[in-house]
């Protein structure tokens, strides 16, 4: 069984690239929130904050939504 206790800043490997394509779009992270509702992905300031800190998991789904918003392929989120 998994422990939900990892370490701060490796829950997901994809926030730092997030974190640069929102700054890329000129966005503060609570207009970006607005901006994720706006278009189904129901998301606040603050989890916008933990998931670029890499201190939130990020659901397939999740994952699935941000590519189609933000219209990039999985291999730019995973920078692959």
């Amino acid at each position: 069984m998994s422990n939900s206790t990892t370490k701060i800043g490796t829950k997901n490997l994809i926030g730092f690239n997030i974190r640069n394509i929102r700054l890329k779009m000129d966005m503060s992270q609570r207009d970006f929130a607005e901006f994720l509702q706006c278009h189904g992905l129901d998301m606040s300031k603050s989890t916008i904050t933990h998931i670029e800190t890499k201190k939130r998991r990020i659901t397939d789904y999740e994952i699935r939504e941000f590519c189609r918003i933000l219209q990039v392929s999985y291999d730019t989120l995973f920078d692959i």
